[in-house]
């Protein structure tokens, strides 16, 4: 499409008002003013034709996926053919979803006398999730500046945004230190496992079942042999995808957004825990069904593989089912691994379903189960800021809360299931922690 400038305008105002004026007040000169006014309309008219070739061989390119993280500057990186290098200005625009912001709007552009350039346009993604660049408006002046005529060129870009570990790393920099016995960093562990680490002398109290024979024959007294922790241990993340998930906890910058964002971004940080100490880490999402499933393996492209399984994951407005959850992990998952299951059992029939099928799977598995807090969920009397009456029946539904989580706690436990009540900020660094904790028992 063409749109007049402000030139058509001044012109217009130059050459049709004071000569159409002339020829109102003498006869004579209405020839000429005819003349001079066809003549600006004929300029008008040829220039208004020559616009639509302003962008001829003009053309748009970039790259087919764009990755980048939540609230963090990413670029776009376009490549712009100029197929009659020659020099000229354009105005350009990206035709970007509402999630994605961008420091400028429009830019003007001044191409070289060249057939490809390259432009860095900075973008920011205010939520994670997949997006899809399909087009971008460019207008140029035609030949005369009376108009512009702009169009839209296609483009094809991927925009994936993953979450914003940044923060998460921050806060557990500790865990991530290697310092002696402490810090998230791969060591040697000798204990109970069931890789062979060595031999020593017989001790007191080993059992027979530790003993080398062959070697206590080949040296005439009791040998025993020492095990160390597995190296290639499974650790599976398993997330609730369903309605529970769609609860909002407050984040950082004090927005409310779905716990869902918490899960996501704890089982990221957890696979980067679980590589560095060098086991298979592997991901587990379902709501009424098993929605994705990556099987546990290390590397950084599997841990890419995690990232893109989950990145665009939504809360769905479901029940979660965990019948079908104890039926996809008995049946898939057949050696013996560490669950942390990521979801909320406050709703007394779930929770009574989650137990029922943790019967099954924890005959098995090793199984974690972690859920972020709810506001208030804490004993009588913890605080000391009960004012009115409604402040106390908040106390007393808080507490009664927190002693049906009790109780189901002490359920859980008789079944060899850990339930864990988390607070929101601590929810990745307590996941790690828990981790840890069970390489170090050698509970796996």
């Amino acid at each position: 499409m063409i749109v007049p400038q402000a030139r058509l305008l001044f012109w217009i105002a130059v050459v049709v008002l004071p000569f159409a004026t002339l020829a109102g007040v003498y006869e004579s000169a209405a020839l000429l003013s005819l003349a001079m006014i066809a003549s600006l309309l004929l300029a008008v008219l040829f220039d208004a034709l020559l616009s639509f070739n302003s962008l001829k061989g003009v053309s748009l390119k970039c790259p087919p996926i764009l990755r980048g993280s939540k609230d963090r500057e990413a670029k776009i990186e376009i490549q712009i053919t100029n197929a009659s290098q020659k020099r000229m200005r354009i105005r350009m625009g990206l035709g970007l979803p509402q999630q994605i912001e961008t420091r400028d709007e429009i830019l003007d552009l001044a191409l070289p006398d060249a057939e490809r350039s390259k432009l860095d346009w900075p973008i920011i993604a205010r939520c994670r999730g997949n997006f899809h660049l399909a087009r971008a408006y460019v207008e140029a002046s035609s030949p005369l500046g009376f108009w512009v005529f702009r169009t839209a060129l296609p483009l094809d870009c991927q925009v994936r945004v993953y979450p914003n570990l940044l923060s998460e790393r921050k806060n557990m920099a500790a865990l991530f230190l290697n310092r002696g016995a402490f810090g998230l960093h791969a060591q040697r562990q000798v204990g109970k496992g069931r890789d062979f680490e060595k031999l020593r002398e017989y001790s007191p109290g080993d059992s027979y079942d530790e003993i080398h024979w062959k070697a206590t024959a080949k040296r005439g007294h009791p040998v025993t042999k020492v095990f160390q922790i597995e190296r290639t241990q499974e650790i599976y993340v398993v997330i609730d995808a369903s309605r529970l998930s769609a609860r909002t906890v407050s984040s950082d910058g004090g927005t409310a957004v779905p716990v869902l964002e918490r899960y996501i971004t704890a089982a990221l940080v957890l696979g980067l825990a679980a590589e560095r100490q060098g086991d298979l880490f592997g991901l587990l999402t379902f709501s009424d069904k098993v929605e994705a499933f990556v099987r546990a393996k290390n590397g950084p492209a599997h841990y890419h593989a995690c990232r893109d399984a989950i990145y665009a994951l939504e809360p769905r407005s479901v029940t979660p089912d965990y019948d079908e959850l104890a039926s996809f992990v008995r049946l898939r998952l057949r050696r013996r691994a560490l669950l942390l299951v990521l979801t909320a059992l406050d709703d007394p029939v779930l929770a009574e379903s989650f137990v029922r099928n943790m019967d099954v799977i924890c005959r098995q598995h090793l199984v974690l189960v972690n859920m972020i807090k709810p506001r208030g969920t804490e004993p009588l009397f913890t605080h000391n800021n009960v004012q009115t009456n409604d402040d106390l029946y908040e106390e007393l539904r808080g507490h009664l809360q927190w002693q049906k989580l009790r109780e189901l706690k002490k359920v859980l436990q008789r079944r060899g299931v850990d339930l864990s009540l988390l607070e929101n900020e601590r929810l990745s660094a307590e996941l790690v922690s828990q981790y840890i904790n069970v390489k170090q028992r050698q509970a796996l």
